[in-house]
């Protein structure tokens, strides 16, 4: 008999740390390590409780010799602001430039002042596959390229007009065109997009991904549309017993206080949890500017 089949399948990472952590501290607080954790390039992302901050050490030598990361940051406070800035406390204090590649896109950013949910993996794929070849798009809340990126190098759109308020990002936003080789079809806009100038009713799709909810932005998106009409893929949180009928009926309402109609019924569908009895949803929306 062959002695590695013996053995059974490989423990995840995880949990071999945990058996350490178990060695060296007991089961109670071993049993506190969380199984979750987010790589970004060389950065790790953690959630480690308090209470396992006598074990930080360590958990910081065992997380990094498993991973083979050179920084590792910990979650300690919600995403702040207007500009979604993450608080983290530097555990292992390696460099938070990094860059994560996904889908054949690259993603060059600051993971200590930047945030790149892991959870919203499958709409950045979406967005590459919605758009399709020669489309006007409009990115709302751009960042640094989440849905501009997929929009441009795998939808082939024509023109991405991409907005940002936050200068940080906006730089990476650029840098991430040049990189993806897409510069000469994403224009970048830096500021409040309230205030900015975009193209009147030339866009053939527009996304808004703002959270906790993008819905006030409608008014703002819909005459940005084509005349013939465009899709809003539009986000926000809903509670998670009827979500995707509570985000359906707020972007239904925030459209027809547009002055807008609905070309056809809205598609909405659950995008990842967010918090206790809350869901992260998105809306897709076949949209008319002016009434019938």
């Amino acid at each position: 008999m062959n002695s590695a089949a013996g053995r059974g399948p490989r423990r995840p990472p995880v949990e071999r740390i945990r058996d350490e952590l178990r060695a060296a501290a007991g089961d109670r607080l071993a049993a506190e390590l969380p199984r979750g954790y987010q790589r970004l390039g060389h950065v790790l992302v953690v959630r480690w409780p308090e209470s396992l901050r006598p074990q930080f050490p360590l958990l910081v030598e065992s997380f990094a010799r498993t991973f083979g990361v050179r920084t590792i940051l910990r979650h300690v406070g919600p995403i702040d602001g207007a500009l979604r800035t993450p608080t983290v406390e530097r555990l292992l204090d390696g460099p938070t430039e990094t860059e994560v590649r996904e889908g054949g896109i690259r993603w060059r950013f600051d993971a200590a002042r930047i945030m790149f949910a892991a959870g919203n993996r499958t709409e950045r794929v979406r967005a590459g596959r919605l758009v399709q070849p020669g489309e006007v798009v409009i990115d709302l809340f751009a960042g640094i390229g989440y849905f501009t990126l997929p929009a441009a190098k795998v939808g082939r759109a024509a023109r991405v007009v991409a907005v940002d308020r936050n200068p940080l990002s906006v730089n990476y936003l650029e840098e991430n065109a040049r990189l993806n080789g897409v510069a000469d079809q994403v224009e970048v806009r830096s500021g409040d997009n309230r205030n900015v100038d975009l193209p009147s009713g030339a866009a053939d799709r527009i996304f808004l991904g703002y959270l906790p909810s993008a819905v006030p932005w409608v008014e703002r998106a819909v005459p940005l549309l084509r005349p013939s009409g465009g899709w809003l893929h539009v986000h926000l949180v809903a509670d998670a017993r009827g979500a995707t009928a509570e985000g359906t009926r707020s972007v239904a309402a925030a459209v027809a206080h547009s002055g807008g109609r609905l070309a056809a019924p809205t598609r909405a569908h659950a995008v990842k949890a967010y918090g206790p009895g809350r869901t992260h949803v998105v809306v897709d929306a076949h949209v008319v500017p002016g009434r019938s």
